[in-house]
């Protein structure tokens, strides 16, 4: 099949990657002439494990190949797979000029019977709206649309794209329901039937309960903070219940990312568009947005306040196996340490280079790829992500003895009773 990905982001670059592995011809196309040279050569514009392996393979194999030109991407593709972003205003609201723009100037190429696939998050009714800019561009086209929202996980992307939980096809065409099928066939992955709207909203929605699972369980590590309650314990006894699981329960400095603060947000300014104000979403939002100052407030006052301290901030991509630091909870810490007259040092396996992109410079803040170097003579370790490096790390070699030294576990993926018993002062979430 012969198939065109708009977009050569983290999605576009995946979905283009592993639908080339099936034997499909398909072109990359991007109108950022760096990107797509960078991409020829194999060079991925972000950290993903096993993606620039099979970048490469399928270039070489001549399944893959990357372009600016909209004529010769688009013209012969009977599937057009849109996957450019769809940031946020704001007020919270999904900004579609990307989505739009990609609409407009695939118009002219489309070739008759090709089926339009958006993969980009999207609100409900999008479709139509891109179905009449195509076909004011070009009256006469004969084309369908689909959308099929993507449900990746950053870190484990190739393999969620390779094994998906399911397939969500939003159509009402047999014929596009048929063809879209035969292309998701070698994932062997269940295939959901519904109506465009549906799709768009099973996205939003996805991401929305994740989102609250992470809140709702913040909440109650807040209550337990007020007895001596644990959270661990609390997580392990509620996971039994068949309708809970013990699955996706990360208490902490809440959710981050590129995916579930963007799409809570879009959602609660969809539900106000439509009247609906005073909704869980709304909240959701607000709670996350206020728990990082909070907590940060407990954690000034535990440790005597930030001023002269030596902090090592220990992961600042948003989550492990990744260098993306959108919505990372460093990007709201670190500023935070600095202005309280901290001195930081960042370290993180991968996210170096993305560093300037989301943190101002300041010459109280140093960033480095070799943890020892971040714990040295450091007052208090802030353990923000689960990278295997920091939670296997022996912070014996770290503890400074004769003085208070404390280590904040954002995660609670540290070994409590062992940094205990090196002489830290340990601090978790809800323990």
């Amino acid at each position: 099949m012969n198939i065109c990905v708009i977009g050569t982001g983290f999605v576009g670059v995946v979905s283009a990657a592993v639908f080339s592995s099936f034997g499909n011809k398909v072109v990359g196309l991007d109108i950022d002439p760096q990107k797509i040279e960078k991409l020829k050569q194999g060079i991925v514009p972000f950290y993903e494990p096993g993606l620039k392996g099979l970048l490469l393979e399928q270039q070489q194999a001549g399944n893959l190949h990357f372009t600016t030109d909209y004529q010769e991407a688009v013209s012969s593709a009977e599937v057009i797979i849109v996957a450019v972003g769809t940031p946020s205003s704001k007020e919270g609201k999904v900004e579609l000029k990307y989505v739009k723009a990609a609409a407009e100037s695939m118009a002219p190429h489309l070739a008759k019977g090709a089926i339009v696939v958006v993969k980009s998050t999207v609100p409900p009714g999008t479709l139509s709206k891109l179905k009449e800019l195509i076909q004011t561009k070009a009256p006469h086209s004969e084309f369908h649309m689909a959308s099929v929202p993507e449900f990746l996980k950053e870190g484990t992307a190739v393999e969620d794209t390779l094994h998906p939980d399911r397939v969500v096809i939003g159509a009402t065409d047999e014929g596009v329901f048929a063809k879209l099928e035969e292309l998701h066939a070698p994932l062997n992955a269940p295939v959901v039937r519904m109506l465009p709207e549906s799709a768009q909203m099973a996205k939003y929605a996805a991401n929305a309960y994740l989102a609250t699972r992470i809140t709702f369980i913040n909440q109650i590590a807040d209550l337990c903070e007020q007895n001596d309650a644990d959270i661990k314990d609390v997580i392990h006894a509620m996971g039994f219940d068949k309708r809970i699981g013990h699955h996706y329960w990360y208490p902490g400095f809440g959710y981050g990312g590129s995916c579930f603060p963007k799409d809570v947000k879009e959602l609660a300014a969809y539900s106000r568009s439509v009247g609906l104000s005073d909704n869980l979403l709304n909240h959701l939002d607000r709670l996350n947005e206020e728990r990082i100052p909070k907590l940060m407030a407990q954690y000034e006052a535990a440790v005597g306040g930030w001023a002269s301290k030596k902090v090592a901030v220990l992961g600042l991509s948003f989550k492990p196996h990744t260098d993306d630091m959108r919505e990372a909870p460093s990007i709201k810490v670190i500023p935070l340490l600095l202005e309280k007259g901290a001195t930081v040092v960042g370290y993180d396996p991968k996210a170096l280079t993305t560093v300037p992109y989301f943190i101002p410079e300041n010459p109280e803040a140093t960033y480095t790829d070799d943890i020892a170097t971040a714990l040295k003579d450091a007052d208090v370790i802030m353990a923000l992500i689960e990278w295997p490096e920091i939670i296997q790390y022996d912070f014996a070699t770290a503890r400074r003895a004769g003085s208070a030294q404390w280590v904040i576990d954002a995660r609670n993926q540290l070994d409590r009773l062992q940094l205990m018993k090196l002489g830290f002062q340990y601090i978790g979430v809800g323990r």
